[in-house]
C-alpha cells in the first residue's frame, strides 16, 4: 500500500502544477489511493462525523467497517482516589524522603494494573466480499468525506458516515449476487483457549450482548459499567437485484453526549435514502472546506495538510466529545486503546486543538473549549481533593467526564495543567473577538485557574512566588528527580500566561481591580531560567538528553510569552534552544516532536528548516492512511521508538505548523508567507483566521507578496506587517470592511 501510495504522488508530481487547476484533480490529489484494501485496522480508510466514526479495512476475507462513538467509555471509578492519603502533599511529602514506592502503588500503578476507566470500541459490520474478487481501486474523497472501492467484476461500494444525521451510509451497485452482512461484537468474552492479555477487553468483565438478526436489519445492544450502554442498529435493502443500500446508526445510554430516543426509534424516523442523505452530508463538507483554502508549491505538504483538516472535521463537531488520543477511531484489535484513550492533557489534547483558529473553524474548535466547561465543576471538586485549596486545575491524564485515570505521577497529577488549557480559552476568544463568550465562560474559567496558582504556591522571603513540588512534561519520565523543587519552566509558562491572560481578559471586561490584582500576581514569579543552552527544564537544569517533549519551551510555543520580535537577545535566546533541543538527537524523538519543533522554526521565520521536519514526520511517521503512529515506521534512524500506537495530535499540529507558515498574528500583527522555503516562487491561501476576528487571504508569486485582502467581521483595530513598505500599517476597521494591500483605492 505504502508503495501505491508512493507511486501516485510520484505520477501527480510528473503531471506538473497546471493539471491542479482542474477541480476533480484537486479532489483526487487530496485524498487517500490505492490498489487494495488495508490489512489492519490503523490503516484503515476513516470516516468521522465528531460523534460516531468508522474505519474501513479487510479482516480475512470480509470487509470491515469497524465502529466507533466518541461517548463510549467505560467510566468506573478509581478506588485509590480517594481518602486522606490521596493529596498532593502526600507526593510531597514522599519526594522529601526520596521514596516514591507508596506513590507508585496508588497513582502510577492504575493504568499497568487496572483495565478502566478506558476507551472502548463499538464492535463491526462485516460483508463477505470473497465472491467480489480482486481491487480495482480505494479512495478516499476528502472533499466529500466519501470512500470508494470499485472491484474489478464493475462492482461499486460506497460510504460515508453522515455529517448531519449522525448516521452511517452504504451502498453497493452493480452486485452479482446477494451480498452476506454481519455484526462482529467486540472481544467481551474470549473463547476457550485464547489467552487473555493485559489489555485484553475481556479485562472489563462484561458478558456478551446479544446479536439479534430479524429479516434484513441487526440490533445488538451491550450494557457496560454502571447505567451506561449502545446500542447498533443495522437496516438494509435491496433496491434492485444488483444494488444494495443500508444504513446504521450507535447510539449511548447514560453518558453526557447519549440520546434521548433510542437507536431503534431513530432509525425508525429516518426515511431519506442513500443520495439524498449524501447530497445533505457533502453539502455540510463543501460548506467546511469554502471557510479557508491553501495552495503550495510543495504537493507532497500541501496534500498532508487536507488530510488533517479533513480528520479534524471529521474528529470534532458541536454537541460531541472533544479529540481524544485517537478521536472517534478507537483501535479495533481486541485491546484497549493505546494510553485507554483518554484526553491527555500534557500535550495531546492541546496539540490536537492548535489547527482549528488560523483555519477558521471556530465552531469545530469550540467543541474543546465546552468540554473544558462542562467538566469544570469536577475540576474544581479535583482541585479541592487532590490540591487542598480553591481554584481550578484539570486532572491531566483525564477519562470522559474529567477524572482522573492515573499513570506517572507527575504528570497525571500535574499541578500546572489547567494554565496550558486556559491558552485555549484565550485562543478562543481572540480568533473570534466573541465579547459573550469571553464574559460567560473564557474569564470565568481562566480567573478560578489563576486563583488556584494563587492559592496552591508559596511565598518566600524575598517576595516572588514558587510551587511546592513541580514537574516538566515528560522529563525523567516518573523517577523521583521527574519532581523538582524549583518551578521549572513548563510550569511558570503556564503560570505567567494565566495570569497575563486573566489580566487582559478582566481589563477588556472592564473589571479594573480584578486585573490589577492578577498583573500584582504576575509580578510576584520569576522570569524564566536560562544558561548558555537557552531555556532550561528548571533553574540550574538544562536538557541533558534526547527528548520527545518540547515542554521547557512552552513559554516560546505555543503561548508566545516570548517571541523574536522582542529584541536580538530573545530572538538569540529563542535559537539558542533550538538547536540545544536538536543537538540532543532524535533517539527520543516521536512523530510529534517533528511537527511541534515545526510550529518553533516557523515561529523563528525558518520555513526551510520547518519543511524539513514535516516531511520527515509523513514519511517516517505517518501510516499510509495518514495516521501519526508515533514511532519511525522507516527504522532509518528518525527516531529510537519503532513502535506503532496510534495518536492524532502528531497530525493536528502538522496542519498547525503549515499555517505558522503562511500566516502568523500571535503577536498582534499579521503577517503573511513569514516563514516560507526559499525554494518557494507561489503560495496562496484564502480565509485563514488572525487574532482579532480578521480574515485573511492572500497571494504569493514569483518570489514575492502581490496581493493581501484582510476583511473584518466584528470591526477593531488592525495591524498588519505591509511587506510592500517594510511598514507595520495600523487601521480602524468597521464591521464588514475590506483592507487590501497594495490598496486599491
Amino acid at each position: 500500500m505504502k508503495i501505491a501510495l508512493r507511486l501516485i504522488l510520484t505520477m501527480f508530481l510528473l503531471t506538473g502544477i497546471q493539471s491542479l487547476q482542474a477541480k476533480d484533480d484537486t479532489y483526487t490529489f487530496h485524498g487517500l489511493h490505492t490498489d487494495k484494501l488495508p490489512l489492519v485496522w490503523d490503516e484503515g480508510i476513516p470516516l468521522g462525523n465528531g460523534i460516531m466514526g468508522t474505519l474501513i479495512w479487510q479482516k480475512g476475507e470480509n470487509l470491515r467497517l469497524a465502529l466507533d462513538r466518541a461517548d463510549l467509555w467505560d467510566l468506573r471509578p478509581v478506588k485509590e482516589f480517594s481518602g486522606p492519603d490521596y493529596s498532593y502533599y502526600f507526593i510531597q511529602e514522599a519526594v522529601r524522603k526520596n521514596d516514591l514506592s507508596e506513590v507508585y502503588k496508588r497513582i502510577d500503578a492504575r493504568t499497568s494494573q487496572d483495565i478502566a476507566p478506558t476507551k472502548i470500541p463499538a464492535g463491526a459490520i462485516e460483508f463477505g466480499i470473497r465472491k467480489l474478487g480482486e481491487i480495482e481501486s480505494v479512495e478516499l474523497d476528502v472533499h466529500k468525506a466519501i470512500c470508494t472501492i470499485k472491484w474489478k467484476n464493475g462492482t461499486k461500494g460506497e460510504f460515508f458516515t453522515g455529517a448531519t444525521d449522525k448516521m452511517g451510509h452504504f451502498k453497493f451497485t452493480h452486485l452479482p449476487d446477494t451480498l452476506s452482512i454481519f455484526f462482529q461484537r467486540p472481544q467481551f468474552e474470549l473463547e476457550k483457549g485464547i489467552k487473555e492479555s493485559r489489555n485484553s477487553l475481556s479485562r472489563l468483565g462484561y458478558k456478551n450482548g446479544k446479536v439479534k438478526e430479524k429479516g434484513n436489519s441487526i440490533c445488538y445492544h451491550q450494557k457496560l459499567y454502571g447505567k451506561t450502554a449502545y446500542e447498533v442498529v443495522l437496516k438494509w435493502t435491496y433496491t434492485d437485484k444488483q444494488t444494495l443500500e443500508g444504513t446504521y446508526c450507535l447510539t449511548t445510554q447514560g453518558t453526557w453526549y447519549s440520546e434521548p430516543k433510542s437507536t431503534e426509534n431513530l432509525m425508525k424516523k429516518y426515511t431519506e435514502n442513500f443520495d439524498a442523505a449524501l447530497s445533505a452530508h457533502q453539502q455540510w463538507w463543501q460548506d467546511y472546506w469554502s471557510r479557508c483554502r491553501i495552495t503550495l508549491p510543495d504537493k507532497i505538504l500541501e496534500r498532508q495538510w487536507y488530510l488533517e483538516m479533513y480528520k479534524f472535521g471529521a474528529a470534532s463537531r458541536k454537541d460531541a466529545p472533544p479529540i481524544c488520543l485517537q478521536a472517534v477511531w478507537t483501535a479495533d484489535n481486541g485491546q484497549t486503546p493505546p494510553w485507554r484513550g483518554d484526553f491527555h492533557n500534557d500535550l495531546n489534547t492541546q496539540l490536537s486543538y492548535w489547527p482549528g483558529y488560523a483555519s477558521n473553524h471556530m465552531e469545530e474548535s469550540e467543541v474543546f473549549t465546552d468540554w473544558l466547561w462542562k467538566i469544570k465543576q469536577n475540576s474544581e471538586n479535583y482541585t479541592r481533593q487532590f490540591f487542598g485549596v480553591e481554584g481550578l486545575n484539570v486532572p491531566c491524564i483525564s477519562t470522559l467526564d474529567g477524572k482522573n485515570i492515573g499513570g506517572w505521577n507527575q504528570y497525571s497529577h500535574q499541578p500546572s495543567t489547567s494554565g496550558w488549557l486556559a491558552h485555549h480559552f484565550y485562543l478562543q476568544w481572540k480568533y473570534s473577538a466573541d465579547t459573550r463568550f469571553l464574559k460567560e465562560k473564557a474569564y470565568p474559567w481562566v480567573k478560578e485557574v489563576a486563583r488556584y496558582f494563587e492559592n496552591i504556591s508559596e511565598k518566600g522571603k524575598d517576595g516572588m512566588r514558587k510551587l511546592p513540588l513541580s514537574s516538566s512534561p515528560e522529563i525523567n519520565d516518573n523517577r523521583p528527580d521527574a519532581w523538582f523543587t524549583e518551578t521549572t519552566n513548563f510550569d511558570l509558562a503556564c503560570i505567567r500566561f494565566t495570569l497575563q491572560a486573566a489580566g487582559e481578559m478582566a481589563d477588556s471586561l472592564k473589571l479594573t481591580n480584578e486585573a490589577a490584582h492578577w498583573k500584582q500576581q504576575l509580578k510576584e514569579w520569576p522570569d524564566f531560567a536560562t544558561d548558555s543552552t537557552g531555556l532550561t527544564i528548571a533553574p540550574h537544569y538544562p536538557l541533558k538528553y534526547t527528548h520527545r517533549h518540547l515542554s521547557h519551551l512552552l513559554a516560546f510555543h505555543p503561548l508566545g510569552l516570548l517571541d523574536i520580535s522582542q529584541g536580538k537577545d530573545v530572538k538569540k535566546l529563542l535559537e539558542r534552544s533550538v538547536h540545544h533541543f536538536e543537538e540532543q538527537g532524535v533517539q527520543g524523538w516521536v512523530g510529534y516532536t517533528y511537527t511541534w519543533l515545526a510550529n518553533m522554526q516557523a515561529r523563528l521565520f525558518n520555513g526551510d528548516a520547518a519543511s524539513r521536519s514535516l516531511h520527515i514526520f509523513i514519511k517516517a511517521f505517518c501510516s499510509p492512511n495518514s495516521f501519526h503512529l508515533n514511532g519511525d515506521q522507516l527504522r532509518k534512524g528518525y527516531s529510537g521508538f519503532t513502535y506503532r500506537p496510534f495518536t492524532l495530535e502528531g497530525n493536528f499540529a502538522y496542519a498547525s505548523a503549515i499555517q505558522e507558515m503562511l500566516l502568523q498574528c500571535h503577536t498582534g500583527v499579521i503577517r503573511v508567507f513569514p516563514a516560507l522555503p526559499e525554494s518557494w516562487q507561489e503560495a496562496s491561501f484564502q480565509n485563514m483566521r488572525a487574532i482579532g476576528g480578521f480574515l485573511v487571504s492572500a497571494d504569493y508569486q514569483e518570489g514575492k507578496v502581490k496581493r493581501i485582502s484582510i476583511h473584518s467581521e466584528k470591526g477593531g483595530w488592525m495591524k498588519v506587517f505591509n511587506p510592500f513598505t517594510q511598514k507595520i500599517v495600523t487601521c480602524q476597521m468597521k464591521a464588514g470592511e475590506t483592507f487590501n494591500l497594495p490598496s486599491t483605492d
